[in-house]
Formats: structure tokens, C-alpha cells, sequence
């Protein structure tokens, strides 16, 4: 495992859509665990594969809820319902916040480490980490959701 550099705001790559993983592999495997391991080391709850500059289909999260490290490859929200507004921050653009509104619920489809397909019924800070996760893979930062000014704690 290594920790990877993670690519800040203004490098285009965080702007791209990111393409379906084809391949379940020992590469793949070595790059979520290092993904793990960047997220932890950076204190984060989530890490999407661009942020390493990888354009993939892939992201990890682990809220410290008790259900651990979560892998989601090629992950599908299949369905979102209400609405939550809460702070939200990112290891890509660091030291900024701003407040931005999410659905309450959501049911996501992927693929686990190993490649087993798996359905999450995600609510509250779940489905939002979800959902901040997953918009990195289709280019888009939390900052293009905040509902005013972004700011510093």
C-alpha cells in the first residue's frame, strides 16, 4: 500500500467523467487499497479514484458508522428520495466548505473488492458522502452545489 498525492482544484482531471472499470485485477485491488489508505491518512470519508488522478469508475468511503471501509465499483444511484442540507468539505479542495443539499435516502448499485454486485440503501450522512463521491466520478465538485459562498473554519 502507498498513499497516493491527491489532485486539488484547478487540475483538469477533476472535471473529467470518468470511465467503467472493464477489469477486477490485482492493479485495481492495489489501487483501492491505497485509496483507503489516502482517505484515512487525510482524515476524509470518502476518496473517488479521480482524485488520485485515476479516471475511474470507482470510489471509497467509510463514514465511522460501524459499517467500515466501503468500496463502489462502478457504482449506479438507482433511486434518491427527500432532501438533507448539510456542511460539506472535500480532500480536493481543502480547507473550504460550504453547505449543500442532498437527498435524505438513496439505493446504490456496484461492485464490491472482489467483483460481487451488491445493493446499499444509504440514508442521512451516508447518502451524502455517497453522492459526493459519485459526482467526482461525473466531473462535478461540491463546490458547484453549494448553496451560497464557500468559506473557511
Amino acid at each position: 500500500m502507498a498513499l497516493r498525492q491527491i489532485i486539488t482544484e484547478g487540475d483538469d482531471t477533476l472535471r473529467k467523467t470518468s470511465r467503467e472499470v472493464v477489469r477486477i485485477d490485482d492493479r485495481l485491488k492495489d489501487l483501492i487499497d491505497d485509496m483507503l489508505q489516502t482517505m484515512y491518512a487525510n482524515n476524509g470519508v470518502g476518496l473517488a479514484a479521480p482524485q488520485v488522478g485515476v479516471l475511474r469508475r470507482l470510489f471509497v468511503a467509510d463514514i465511522r458508522d460501524g459499517g467500515g471501509a466501503r468500496v463502489a465499483i462502478n457504482p449506479r444511484i438507482v433511486s434518491a428520495e427527500g432532501s438533507q442540507t448539510g456542511t460539506e468539505g472535500c480532500l480536493s479542495i481543502p480547507g473550504r466548505f460550504g453547505e449543500v443539499e442532498r437527498p435524505a435516502r438513496l439505493v446504490l448499485e456496484a461492485l464490491d473488492r472482489e467483483g460481487n454486485p451488491y445493493t446499499l440503501q444509504a440514508e442521512d450522512y451516508l447518502a451524502v458522502c455517497i453522492c459526493h463521491e459519485y459526482d467526482h466520478l461525473e466531473g462535478i465538485l461540491f463546490r458547484d452545489k453549494v448553496k451560497g459562498e464557500l468559506y473557511s473554519e
